[in-house]
């Protein structure tokens, strides 16, 4: 049995059994690590020797009869955008190389108080800035299944890391589709959240009225288990929404017949890749046929999305960003003349290319002059696409999309051209503004053996609904059986 290759629901039964260890599993994990990601580089920080010490005391806990759940024991990686206390968190960025956190995000919090194991940092675009994961300030993620492509980003390293079996899970953050889009090229699950399902404390802001935590996972079920974890309002995060939070893993019985779909027509645009676009009609035709009546809706603003994102955005970046100074923590320039020179010299060697791309253009946005030309006007659209979408709800209980217009594209292949990067979130980005939950899963494989993402966007907080219907198609293909060459 190849322990790294199964899902958290099959080692949490056997751990459960006491048929395998935490120990065991924590080891053949951090030997994969070793063997692996020399090739993929999805890790910045591997945490070995804490990873075992708190295997030991799992399997301790477990021994005694004392078991904490499907998590208790797993190992598992977060996104490089989680404070741990103790553990150096660095965002993918220099400025923040070298800093080591004195608390824990209440995700890492979360994840402790279950008994999950957390072995690594996964590397990321830098300060969450990206959708290749090849902005990092430590190199870029490959993709699993073809080490010459990009993973998708800003999540790419815990894509990469679910995809590659070096850990059974990970956390990530989406902003404009950093966690399905990531998901989508690497042939994984990745859930978004609602945006407040999830508390934001302690995961460095790169957007605050978009940005959300949520799982990357093997199989819909196992995101299901992670989301039971993490989802919950938190004192200390003042959107995080205090609601009641369901067993979602119990909610997927395989049956959704009567649950009517939405399919948009803005999503089946001239330029998405052929293959893409077959993949995805095949799986609605599945989806109908399981019962589910299927309807073309409009959402006539997703045209505007993505130029309402790159204002909305990189403004709330722009704020965010302003504390990384030199003064107070992180990277600082030695032998400055004065104190102007020091910010200055620390944010240019700090911050990487697109980073401040995005600063100048959201300090741009906000300026007086500019504000309500740009970003008050970008506000004002974000309303109408949420508007959109609150209309197909009262006629469809789920929308249905592609994840991405296209597969993973090979490294390098668009970095000199930031506008035909940033349309690779043109089918993720109206759901952070809308604030709803969103899955990737997957839906097929190209002629050439690359993953293809299949999205589905429910109500705000009906993350039930989008988990049952991927879980029925999940159960009914059998794409999550693959497994990438490495």
């Amino acid at each position: 049995m190849e322990l790294p290759f199964l899902s958290i629901r099959e080692v949490s039964e056997l751990i459960n059994r006491k048929e395998v260890s935490p120990v065991e599993l924590t080891q053949s994990i951090l030997d994969r690590i070793e063997g692996v990601d020399s090739k993929i580089h999805a890790y910045i920080t591997i945490l070995g020797e804490e990873a075992l010490r708190v295997s030991k005391e799992a399997e301790k806990q477990i021994s005694s009869g004392t078991y904490l759940g499907a998590l208790h024991g797993v190992p598992i990686s977060v996104k490089d955008i989680f404070v741990m206390k103790g553990t150096r968190t660095t965002c993918g960025s220099r400025i923040l190389e070298n800093f080591v956190s004195p608390y824990d995000a209440m995700v890492v919090e979360k994840l402790k108080h279950s008994g999950a194991i957390i072995v690594g940092k996964n590397n990321m675009d830098e300060f969450a800035m990206g959708s290749s994961t090849e902005n990092s300030y430590f190199g870029p993620t490959r993709n699993p299944w073809d080490l010459e492509r990009v993973p998708g980003g800003s999540s790419g390293g815990s894509a990469a890391a679910t995809s590659a079996s070096i850990c059974f899970a990970s956390v990530g953050t989406d902003t404009g589709g950093s966690i399905r889009q990531p998901a989508a090229l690497c042939g994984i699950v990745g859930l978004k959240p609602t945006y407040g399902r999830v508390s934001r404390f302690g995961m460095v802001a790169f957007a605050s009225s978009l940005d959300q935590g949520g799982p990357l996972t093997k199989t819909v079920e196992d995101a299901a288990l992670m989301l039971n974890v993490i989802a919950g309002g938190d004192a200390r995060d003042s959107t995080s929404v205090h609601i009641p939070v369901p067993d979602y893993a119990m909610q997927l019985d395989g049956e959704i017949k009567g649950i009517r779909v939405g399919v948009p027509k803005e999503y089946f645009i001239k330029g998405i890749d052929v293959e893409v676009e077959g993949a995805v009609k095949n799986a609605i035709r599945l989806i109908e046929d399981l019962g589910c009546p299927v309807e073309e809706i409009s959402l006539p603003h997703t045209e505007y999305a993505v130029s309402t994102y790159y204002l909305i955005a990189p403004s709330e970046a722009s704020s965010n960003l302003a504390r990384y100074d030199g003064v107070r923590y992180g990277f600082r320039v030695p032998d400055s003349n004065s104190l102007r020179e020091m910010y200055h010299r620390t944010r240019a060697e700090g911050f990487g290319a697109e980073v401040k791309r995005r600063i100048m253009i959201g300090t741009y946005a906000l300026s007086a002059g500019y504000y309500d030309a740009y970003y008050l006007k970008a506000q004002r659209v974000r309303t109408l696409i949420k508007r959109d979408f609150e209309e197909a709800f009262k006629k469809v209980d789920i929308i249905i999309t592609p994840t991405s217009p296209e597969v993973a594209f090979k490294i390098g292949e668009k970095t000199d051209d930031p506008l035909k990067m940033y349309l690779s979130d043109i089918f993720t980005i109206p759901c952070n503004l809308a604030g709803l939950p969103g899955i990737s899963i997957p839906c097929g494989f190209t002629s050439g053996g690359l993953p293809i993402g299949l999205q589905f966007l429910g109500r705000p907080f009906d993350e039930e609904t989008i988990l049952r219907v991927a879980h029925a198609y999940e159960l009914r293909t059998n794409w999550r059986g693959r497994r990438p060459p490495i």
